[in-house]
C-alpha cells in the first residue's frame, strides 16, 4: 500500500509518497505567496495553500498505483487562525504563527487575566504566535468578522477539512491555540469564555494518527484516488517531525540544529513547567511533550561565516579547531532576541572574553559552543521535570557539521545519533497515515521498524568536565547583561 505525508509549511507545502516499508518513491514541493500587509504583519490565502496541495498530489503520483493509496495525513504550520463563515468560506486571510501584531493581547492575556492562571488552564503561557490572541485582536479590529465566525480552524486542518469535508484537529496542533486543556486533551471552557467563543466553533479533537474520514466523492475522483482513502488527523509541524525522526516514547530527545534550534522531549505524562520555561504539548504519538527554543541557532553560525567572516567554506573555518573546553571567549547567540529560556525580544548577540591573542578560530569555536550551551539551557529545566536524557537525535542543516555534532555531545553529556531519514515533517506525516491504516499498531511501533541509527557521536568524559565548568560561566552572563540589552534596545 502507498501513503502519502503533506508537510504544510509556510512557504510551500511538500508532499511525500512512500511503501508500507518506508522506502520514499516520490517527493513533491509547491511554493504559494506569503504576504505582509503591515510592518510585522504575515498572512497567507488558505486557497493557496489548497491549490498547492491539490497540483502537489496529482504530480506527486502520476506514475504510481493510484488505487494503492490508502491513507493522507499531515504536518502543519502551528498557530495559525483560519475562520469560516456558516457556509464554510473563509473570511479573511489566514494570520500566521510569525505574526506580531498581537503584544497587546498578549499582555492583556498574561498581564490582567494572569499568567498563572492562564497556564492553569492551557499549560502555557500567551505568546504572539499562538491563535487565541489572533482571535482578541480580530474581536477588537475586525468585529463584524468576528461575530461572522462559524468555524475556527489551523492551517493543516483546514486542508483536512477541504478534502474530506470534516471539521477537525488534533491534539498537538491544538495545544498550541492557547484554547485547549493540555493535560486533559479538550477544549479549556475557561479559555472560551475569555475569547468570547462556543464550543462548537471549534473543531473536534483527533489524536494525531486517528482517522478523521475519508476522501470526499469529488475530490477522489479529481485526484483519481480511491474514495476509501482514508484521511489522518495529522499534528503540528514539530511533533509531526518528531515522529519522522522516531522521537516517540518517553525520554526521547531530538534536537534539530536549523536556523532556530528545537530541543524536542518525548514524555509519558504531562507535567507543568515552572515559569512557563518550557512549551507543555500533546504529542503526535498520544502522549505529551516539552519544547524549548531558541532563535538562532545555525542562524548564528551563518552570520558569522557570511556577513563578518565573509566566507562559505564552512568546513574549513572548522578544520583547525581541535582542543573543546578550553576556549575562554564565550558568545551569546541572541542575534533574534531568545525564546527558551529567557523569552526577551530584547536580548542580543554578545562576545565576551577576547584578549589581544584570541584568534579567528577560537571565535568560531565560541558560536558553535554558545549555540551549544544555549540548547543545553532547555536540558537543564527538562532536569527538574525528572526526565534523564542520555542521547539525542539530531537533524538539521547544522547537523551536517561533525564538530558541531562533537561539542553538542559533550556540552550536553549525551550520545548524538544521525538517522536514515532527513526528511522529518512530511516523512512524519506518511508514518501516520500508515499508522491510522492499520498498517502498523502504534506510531512507536512504525518508528521503530522504519528509522535506524546510522551514526552515532559519543561524549569524552574530560571534555565533559571542562564544558560544565565553561557552562557555569555561560548562564551568569545573561543575567549579568539582562539590564544593558533593555537600555540597548531602547536607543
Amino acid at each position: 500500500m502507498l501513503y502519502i505525508g503533506v508537510d504544510l509549511g509556510t512557504s510551500s507545502v511538500k508532499l511525500l509518497l512512500m511503501d508500507e516499508t518506508g522506502d520514499i518513491k516520490n517527493i513533491v514541493t509547491k511554493e504559494y505567496p506569503l504576504y505582509f500587509p503591515k510592518p510585522s504583519w504575515s498572512e497567507q490565502n488558505p486557497e493557496d495553500w489548497f491549490s498547492g496541495l491539490m497540483e502537489g498530489l496529482k504530480e506527486l503520483t502520476a506514475s504510481h498505483k493510484k488505487e494503492s493509496i490508502a491513507g493522507i495525513s499531515f504536518s502543519g504550520q502551528m498557530h495559525g487562525m483560519v475562520i469560516l463563515d456558516k457556509e464554510d468560506k473563509v473570511i479573511r486571510p489566514a494570520i500566521l504563527w510569525n505574526d506580531g501584531r498581537t503584544q497587546a493581547e498578549c499582555d492583556y492575556l498574561n498581564d490582567e487575566i494572569g499568567r498563572d492562571k492562564i497556564s492553569s488552564y492551557t499549560g502555557n503561557m500567551a505568546l504572539t504566535g499562538f491563535t487565541a490572541p489572533k482571535l482578541l485582536w480580530v474581536k477588537k479590529n475586525e468585529p463584524e468578522n468576528f461575530e461572522k465566525i462559524h468555524k475556527i480552524m489551523l492551517p493543516k486542518d483546514y486542508i483536512a477539512y477541504r478534502l474530506s469535508g470534516v471539521h477537525c484537529t488534533d491534539v498537538s496542533d491544538a495545544s498550541g491555540m492557547l484554547l485547549l486543556d493540555v493535560k486533559n486533551k479538550c477544549w479549556s471552557k475557561e479559555m472560551l469564555d475569555i475569547i468570547g467563543l462556543k464550543e462548537e466553533q471549534l473543531a473536534k479533537i483527533y489524536e494525531s494518527y486517528e482517522v478523521v474520514g475519508t476522501l470526499k466523492e469529488e475530490i477522489a475522483r479529481e485526484l483519481g484516488f480511491p474514495v476509501s482513502c482514508k484521511v489522518i488527523a495529522g499534528g503540528g509541524d514539530q511533533a509531526v517531525a518528531s515522529v519522522g525522526t522516531g522521537t516517540v516514547g518517553h525520554g526521547m530527545c531530538n534536537v534539530s540544529l536549523g536556523t532556530s534550534g528545537v530541543v524536542f522531549i518525548a514524555s509519558k505524562e504531562y507535567a507543568e513547567v515552572e515559569g512557563n520555561s518550557l512549551h507543555v504539548f500533546a504529542h503526535a504519538d498520544g502522549k505529551y511533550h516539552f519544547m524549548g527554543v531558541m532563535l538562532s541557532a545555525a542562524a548564528s553560525n551563518k552570520w558569522w561565516m557570511d556577513e563578518i567572516i565573509g566566507t562559505k567554506e564552512y568546513g574549513r573555518e572548522q578544520a583547525g579547531i581541535n582542543e573543546l573546553g578550553k576556549n575562554n571567549v564565550y558568545f551569546l547567540p541572541y542575534l533574534m532576541g531568545e525564546r527558551t529560556p529567557h523569552n526577551n525580544p530584547n536580548a542580543r548577540g554578545t562576545f565576551i572574553g577576547m584578549t589581544m591573542d584570541t584568534t579567528r578560530a577560537q571565535m568560531t569555536q565560541a558560536v558553535l559552543e554558545g549555540v551549544a550551551f544555549a540548547l543545553r539551557d532547555s536540558f537543564e529545566i527538562t532536569k527538574k521535570l525528572g526526565v534523564t536524557i542520555d542521547r539525542i537525535r539530531i537533524n538539521g542543516g547544522g547537523a551536517k557539521s561533525p564538530l558541531w555534532c562533537k561539542i553538542i555531545a559533550n556540552v550536553l553529556d549525551v550520545k548524538v545519533d544521525k538517522i536514515n531519514s532527513e526528511e522529518g515533517p512530511a516523512f512524519g506525516a506518511a508514518i501516520l497515515a500508515a499508522v491510522g491504516c492499520e498498517e502498523y499498531d502504534t506510531v512507536e511501533e512504525a518508528a521503530s521498524r522504519l528509522i535506524k541509527v546510522t551514526e552515532t557521536t559519543e561524549q569524552d568524559s574530560e571534555v565533559v568536565a571542562l564544558y560544565n565548568k565553561k557552562y557555569e560561566v555561560f548562564k551568569d552572563l545573561y543575567p549579568s547583561l539582562k539590564t544593558m540589552f533593555d537600555r540597548i534596545s531602547v536607543q
